[in-house]
């Protein structure tokens, strides 16, 4: 088992932020057996200005038997800024939903919290067990639900896109996340993989319907660009944040590596 070191960025987060990624953490490692990830050299911590403001990145990779990677990453923008990005995609031989959570908070206070299971499916429709568990968990209420971006077909019905007003609604996210996290893990934890190549091939291409919505997000992309430029915020974007895999036979040859170094 991998455990991460230190975070660096963890300690200087927003309450919530800081909680939320430690609980992250904590799960993983406790809930599912954890190998490293190949991170690239140049994008695990990273180091740029905004706007006159330092900003930094720090990544936290690892996989596991049915996720090819899950990712942890923490952002701050001096004093101004601080973000919260986590997705966790499944290898193809496994219809799972993607799990992701996102928080920003500007100046102490959250300003976006989103949380979801986002089916991979054609019909864009979770796996049976997963609309029963999730039907079951008790229904946080918030009082400022905001609407999904334009690119946000991807997400299920279950998703919580809000903006705490108080500090209670800001437990109730980290509660729900935390849930939906736990649930996640419990559910891979009884899947089996598939050996239908056109059900691979089904998921392989709603991982990358996925993975290029989310690359549309402008907001993020802007900040990127403007602290370390265009070409090596697309890099990012697709190889560091929302890398898909292309075809099933990729994935094979993944897994045959993870066979091999066992």
């Amino acid at each position: 088992m991998v455990q991460s070191s230190s975070p660096l960025l963890t300690k200087l987060q927003t309450p919530l932020i800081r909680k939320l990624a430690q609980a992250i953490e904590s799960i993983w490692h406790s809930q599912l057996t954890t190998y490293a990830y190949d991170t690239p050299a140049d994008l695990g911590y990273v180091e740029g200005t905004l706007e006159g403001d330092r900003l930094i990145i720090e990544n936290h990779c690892y996989q596991t038997t049915h996720f090819r990677k899950l990712h942890l990453e923490l952002a701050k923008v001096g004093n101004n800024l601080d973000i919260l990005h986590c997705v966790m995609f499944p290898h193809t031989q496994f219809h799972l939903p993607i799990y992701g959570v996102d928080i920003v908070a500007g100046r102490g206070s959250i300003s976006a919290a989103i949380v979801d299971l986002s089916p991979v499916s054609p019909n864009q429709v979770l796996p049976n067990e997963y609309n029963e568990r999730l039907e079951q968990l008790q229904a946080s209420s918030f009082t400022q639900r905001r609407p999904l971006p334009a690119w946000g077909n991807i997400f299920s019905k279950f998703c919580v896109f809000i903006r705490p007003a108080n500090p209670e609604e800001e437990i109730a996210f980290f509660n729900q996340a935390t849930q939906y996290l736990l649930t996640h893990c419990q559910l891979t934890r009884q899947t089996f993989p598939i050996t239908s190549l056109e059900e691979q091939k089904l998921i392989v291409e709603g991982q990358k319907r996925y993975c290029l919505q989310q690359q549309k997000n402008d907001k993020t992309r802007r900040i990127l660009e403007n602290a370390f430029g265009v070409a090596w915020a697309d890099r990012y974007l697709r190889t560091m944040l929302f890398d898909s895999v292309e075809d099933v036979q990729t994935e094979e040859n993944l897994e045959k590596v993870e066979i091999s170094q066992v």
